[in-house]
């Protein structure tokens, strides 16, 4: 609609001192022609709006011209209202700031929008993290996130997976993206992206070093091509496991991300069903050993034998003791 366009418009210049009427028309999907003719709109009600000609043209308004027009939709202002609650703001130092800001935004909102934004405050709530994930150490990121806003290198020194002593980096940060509540840092180590989960970081410094990023590529450019990789590992090996009913529930649950399409009958009776779970490797199968006897891994050969293995091991743990040493207590 037109009248939404011209609303758009206003809330860009106010933004911005000079806007080229190129830009507008591509973000707002219309011809150059008709921005110019919303500005000649905008014009006659009242708007101090201009245009500059010239190679560094634009369109502009008059120094000082502020609207209290929000141009919020209902839905728009009942949007920034769902928070989550992740720790997100806190673990930046912005819960205060966000909680702020939107007490500003319920002010300036248009009167009839203003109860539907605080009943959803109220009665939608985000949680990200999901269930049975275990707890997650506090995470300090304000040596992170001072990093990829100075645009400096970052000195780490990390700890992998697996590993007890950490190891020495020295990365080009893009940014941080926090993911079901688990934050990481996406960084550029030797040209090549790398990511670090925040929680293993155990010391970062921001070094004397301008930041090298690579020409061209963004934060979520980045994020995008380690998160397929990501997604990609988790699949390289197929674990095709029996699992009996009773417990159906508790293992989609567990392993939804692992999951490879719908588990289906195994008997006409229905008490055992086959499922896929694509995950990193055949290691992860030993997660499996929780359900007991209700799931079994029938490939491939690698997994069981992985199984086989530490449920041995387990046996020899807490296994019968020595008679010799049940003789000798007393």
């Amino acid at each position: 609609m037109k009248s939404d366009r011209l609303l758009s418009i206003l809330l860009l210049l106010q933004t911005r001192r000079l806007v080229p009427a190129t830009e507008l028309a591509e973000r707002l999907d219309v011809s150059v022609r008709t921005i110019y003719r919303d500005v000649e709109a905008l014009s006659a009600s009242g708007v101090p709006v201009y245009a500059e000609r010239g190679r560094h043209g634009g369109i502009a308004l008059l120094p000082g011209f502020r609207t209290d027009v929000t141009g919020l939709t209902a839905d728009e202002s009942r949007a920034l209202f769902v928070l989550a609650a992740d720790g997100a703001h806190a673990a930046l130092g912005l819960d205060e700031a966000i909680g702020s800001a939107l007490r500003k935004v319920m002010a300036a909102l248009p009167a009839p929008y203003r109860p539907a934004a605080e009943a959803t405050s109220r009665r939608i709530l985000v949680d990200p993290v999901r269930w049975m994930s275990g707890p997650r150490a506090a995470v300090d990121i304000a040596d992170l996130h001072d990093a990829v806003f100075a645009d400096r290198r970052l000195r780490l020194r990390y700890r992998h997976s697996g590993t007890r002593s950490a190891r020495g980096y020295t990365v080009d940060p893009y940014g941080l993206v926090v993911k079901a509540g688990v934050w990481y840092l996406v960084a550029d180590r030797d040209g090549e992206p790398r990511l670090f989960r925040a929680d293993r970081v155990r010391e970062a410094v921001l070094t004397e070093h301008p930041v090298v990023r690579r020409p061209g590529v963004e934060l979520a450019a980045v994020w995008e091509e380690l998160r397929r990789q990501v997604e990609e590992r988790q699949g390289e090996v197929t674990l095709r496991v029996r699992v009996h009913r009773s417990r159906l529930d508790l293992f989609l649950r567990l392993n939804a991300a692992a999951l490879a399409g719908k588990p289906r009958p195994e008997s006409p009776d229905g008490e055992w069903l086959r499922a896929e779970l694509a995950v990193e490797s055949v290691e992860w199968a030993r997660s499996l050993l929780s359900f007991g006897p209700n799931v079994e891994v029938l490939a491939p050969p690698e997994a069981r034998t992985v199984l086989a293995a530490h449920a041995a091991a387990v046996m020899a743990l807490y296994g019968d003791p020595d008679p010799g040493e049940s003789a000798g207590t007393g």
